[in-house]
C-alpha cells in the first residue's frame, strides 16, 4: 500500500473515532438513568428528555450542518464541532439539575449534528473504488454502532468507582485525539456550487421536529388522552408538511428531494430509518430491565449487553464477504431475519426467564444490526455524487436521528402506557413515573409482592413494546424481500465526474 492509501485508511481511522465518541454517548447515560433520577430529582419525562434532547438536536440540526459543509468546508466545520463536542461533554459532566443536563445535551447533539454527516460525506472523496468504499462505510457504521452497546458497560464501569458526571468525561480524550487526527489526515473539500443557507427550511424543520417529539414525550408521561400532547404532535406533522412544501419551490432548498427517487437512496435511507426506531427502544428498555428485575449493578447492566455487540462483530465481519456473492436483497433478508427473530425473543422475556435467554435475542440483534447497517448505508451512498456529499449525508443521518428520537418518544410512550395498565392499584404516583421508582418504593415500603408486581407490570410494558418492533422489522423482511434489487446498481454520478473541491 502507497503512501496515499496508507495515508487514507488512516483517516477513515481518525473518523471512526469521532463516530465511536457519538456512539457511546448516545447511550452512555442509559445505565445512569436510575442514579440521575434520585441525584436530580428527575422524573420519567426529564429522563426521556435526557435522550431526545440530543438526538432531537441531532436532527433539527443536522441538515443546515450539512449545507454548511458543502458551502464553506467539511474539514474546517468538522474540526469546530469537534471543539464544541468537547466542551459541551464537560458542561454535560458538572450539570447540577435536570435543565442545565438538557440544555448541555441538547448542545452536544448540535456538535455531534455537524460531526456525522460530514465525517461521512468525506468517505466518497478518500475511496472512489466502490469496493473499497463499501468496506469503509463497514467501518465508519460499525464505529457508531458499536459505541451504542459499549457506552452502557463503560458507563456502567465508571459509576460503579466515580461520579454519575464521569460517563460525560471520556469524551473529551477521545475529541482530542480525533480532531488532532481529522486535522493532520484529513483533506478539505467543499462543493464546487455556490448556494445559499436555506433559512426558512431551517426553522421549519427543526421547529416540526421538536413540536412532533415534545408531544410523543407529553402523551408518555401523561397518558394518550393528553390534549397538550396531541396537539404538539398535530403541529409538528404540520409544520414538517409545511417544509417539505417549501422544499419544493425554494430556489436554493435545504434538502434535495429527488434524491429520493433514486432507488437506493430511496430504500437504503427506508431501512436505516427502519432499523434506528426498533433499536432505540431496545436501548432504552433493556438496561432499565437487567437492573430492575435482574437486580444488576450499573456495570453488571452494562456487560450484560456484551452479546449485542459480539453479534454485531459477527455480523460486520461477514457482510463484505456476503455481498458480492449474494447481493443485497439476501443480506438485508437474513438482516431482518435475525432482527426480527431478536426482537421476538426479547418480548418473551418473562419473570422467570434466565439471562441466557435474553442474552441469546441481544446476539441476534446485534447480527441483524451488523448485516443491515452497513449494506443499507452502501445502496443509499451509492446514489450520492461528491458535490452535495455533505447535504445527502445529512439529510440520511437527519432521518436515521429522526427515527431514533421519535422511536424512544412512541416506543416508551407504549412501555409507560401499558405498565400502567398492568400496575391495576398500585397505579398511582411516585410508582407510576416508570420501573426504576416503583421498584424503590417497593424495597422502601417492604410491603408484601409488591416488588414482583411492579417488576411483572414492566415485563408487560417491554413486551409490547418489543412485539411492536418485532412487527416492524417483519415489515421490512418482506420489503426486502420485494423491493430490494438483487445486486446495487452502478451509481448514477460517478465520483469521477462531480464537481467536489479538494482543498490541501
Amino acid at each position: 500500500m502507497n503512501e496515499s492509501g496508507v495515508r487514507r485508511w488512516l483517516a477513515l481511522g481518525a473518523l471512526a473515532i469521532a463516530m465511536l465518541t457519538i456512539g457511546l454517548d448516545v447511550t452512555v447515560l442509559t445505565v445512569a438513568l436510575p442514579t440521575l433520577a434520585v441525584d436530580l430529582h428527575a422524573d420519567t419525562g426529564a429522563l426521556q428528555w435526557f435522550s431526545s434532547a440530543y438526538t432531537l438536536a441531532l436532527a433539527a440540526v443536522m441538515l443546515p450542518a450539512g449545507a454548511l459543509g458543502d458551502r464553506y468546508g467539511r474539514k474546517k466545520i468538522l474540526l469546530a464541532a469537534l471543539v464544541v463536542f468537547g466542551a459541551a461533554s464537560l458542561a454535560c459532566a458538572f450539570a447540577a439539575s435536570s435543565g442545565q443536563l438538557i440544555a448541555a445535551r441538547v448542545v452536544l447533539g448540535v456538535a455531534a449534528a455537524a460531526m456525522m454527516p460530514l465525517s461521512m460525506s468525506v468517505l466518497p472523496g478518500l475511496f472512489p473504488e466502490p469496493a473499497e468504499r463499501q468496506r469503509a462505510l463497514t467501518i465508519w457504521i460499525t464505529s457508531t454502532a458499536i459505541g451504542l452497546p459499549l457506552g452502557p458497560i463503560l458507563g456502567g464501569w465508571l459509576l460503579r468507582d466515580f461520579w454519575w458526571g464521569s460517563v460525560f468525561l471520556i469524551n473529551v480524550p477521545m475529541v482530542v485525539i480525533g480532531a488532532v487526527a481529522v486535522a493532520v489526515l484529513v483533506p478539505e473539500s467543499r462543493s464546487g456550487s455556490v448556494f445559499r443557507i436555506d433559512l426558512p427550511g431551517i426553522v421549519l424543520s427543526a421547529t416540526g421536529m421538536l413540536g412532533l417529539t415534545y408531544g410523543f414525550i407529553r402523551l408518555g408521561q401523561d397518558g394518550w388522552g393528553n390534549g397538550l400532547g396531541w396537539t404538539a404532535v398535530t403541529a409538528g406533522v404540520a409544520l414538517l408538511g409545511l417544509f417539505i412544501g417549501w422544499q419544493r419551490r425554494a430556489a436554493h432548498p435545504l434538502v434535495d428531494l429527488e434524491l429520493f427517487s433514486a432507488p437506493g437512496f430511496r430504500w437504503g435511507t427506508v431501512y436505516m430509518v427502519i432499523i434506528n426506531f426498533a433499536m432505540f427502544g431496545l436501548f432504552f428498555t433493556m438496561p432499565q430491565y437487567f437492573q430492575s428485575v435482574l437486580g444488576a449493578d450499573t456495570l453488571g447492566s452494562g456487560l450484560r449487553l456484551l452479546p449485542l455487540i459480539g453479534g454485531l462483530l459477527v455480523g460486520s465481519r461477514t457482510v463484505d464477504k456476503l455481498l458480492p456473492k449474494f447481493g443485497l436483497r439476501v443480506v438485508l433478508t437474513l438482516g431482518f431475519g435475525f432482527l426480527t427473530a431478536g426482537l421476538g425473543m426479547a418480548a418473551l422475556i418473562t419473570m422467570d426467564a434466565s439471562y441466557g435467554f435474553a442474552a441469546a435475542a441481544l446476539a441476534l440483534v446485534g447480527i441483524g444490526m451488523g448485516f443491515i447497517m452497513p449494506a443499507s448505508m452502501g445502496l443509499a451512498m451509492s446514489d450520492l455524487s461528491a458535490d452535495r456529499a455533505g447535504s445527502g449525508s445529512a439529510l440520511l443521518q437527519a432521518l436515521r436521528q429522526a427515527a431514533g428520537t421519535i422511536g424512544v418518544a412512541i416506543l416508551g410512550t407504549v412501555l409507560a402506557t401499558q405498565y400502567r395498565s398492568s400496575l391495576g392499584d398500585l397505579n398511582h404516583e411516585p410508582v407510576s413515573d416508570g420501573v426504576n421508582a416503583g421498584v424503590g418504593v417497593a424495597r422502601a415500603t417492604g410491603a408484601p409482592g409488591m416488588l414482583e408486581h411492579v417488576q411483572t407490570a414492566f415485563l408487560d410494558g417491554m413486551s409490547v413494546m418489543m412485539w411492536v418492533c418485532a412487527g416492524i422489522t417483519l415489515a421490512a423482511t418482506v420489503m426486502a424481500v420485494l423491493l430490494t434489487r438483487s445486486r446495487p446498481a452502478a451509481p448514477e454520478s460517478e465520483l469521477d465526474g462531480a464537481q467536489s473541491v479538494h482543498v490541501g
